[in-house]
């Protein structure tokens, strides 16, 4: 059986190992699986592969959890984010394909490593931003969305607010699905959508949702935030292993 990407067993056995745990920390802290994905796939091959898979499975995650968040949604931050979001994404895509896949790994690890950073630091904010600096949010959202991790940037712009918890989840499962939507289009003109994108999601996506169930279920006696912390730590490690190869 010819595995997508033309992967090896022990590849995917490493990427289905990823995207279980990936799934779980998910399910677990609401953080950081098309991160996580990215991250590990660097570790085996061009992490760019696995970009329109982890949309395709985020979109899957988050339908799944959009039932009840509707009236929580903050709709003007979402289309200012979109709006900025739709200006970043063709300049990341375009900046990303253009150069080659060491580069490409080691663009992506640091990016994630700056990022395990700004979220460990934990800066917070004495009011809640508005107007402009939500379309600024969205454009660097745009930006890292070309490698699929649009999310960290707007989350971690989110979390130095004093938001409402609900508000501030229910506005985040509404941006991805419509991003994701944007982003698609993009993705396929840019050459990063083929059959093996379609075949890698179908083969991910039970471990995906299996994944995400556990974590749902909180098995652990941990923390949320002390998990998420651990999620980051574990982040920040598979970056700098797939910076460090990138490198050598």
């Amino acid at each position: 059986m010819t595995l997508p990407f033309d992967m090896g067993l022990g590849a995917a056995l490493w990427m289905a190992l990823a995207v279980l745990g990936a799934g779980f920390i998910r399910g677990y802290s609401g953080f950081g699986f098309s991160a996580i994905v990215i991250a590990a796939s660097g570790v085996v091959m061009n992490p760019l592969n696995f970009v329109a898979v982890v949309v395709i499975l985020e979109t899957v995650m988050s339908l799944q959890a959009w039932r009840g968040a509707g009236p929580a949604v903050d709709w003007r931050r979402v289309w200012l984010l979109l709006a900025g979001a739709a200006v970043g994404l063709p300049l990341g895509l375009w900046a990303l394909t253009g150069i080659s896949e060491p580069a490409a790994k080691a663009v992506i690890s640091g990016y994630i490593l700056v990022m395990c950073a700004v979220l460990l630091a934990g800066w917070k904010l004495s009011a809640e931003l508005r107007g402009k600096s939500n379309l600024l949010a969205g454009l660097v959202s745009g930006l890292a969305n070309a490698p699929g991790m649009g999310g960290l940037p707007v989350a971690a712009f989110f979390a130095a607010q004093p938001m409402r918890a609900s508000v501030f989840r229910a506005t985040l499962i509404a941006y991805f699905p419509l991003l994701d939507l944007y982003s698609a289009p993009l993705y396929f003109w840019a050459g990063l959508v083929s059959w093996d994108t379609i075949w890698a999601a179908l083969w991910t996506l039970p471990l995906t949702l299996l994944g995400n169930f556990l974590g749902g279920r909180h098995f652990f006696a941990a923390d949320p935030k002390e998990f998420r912390r651990f999620a980051i730590l574990l982040l920040a490690g598979l970056a700098a292993l797939g910076l460090g190869r990138a490198l050598i």
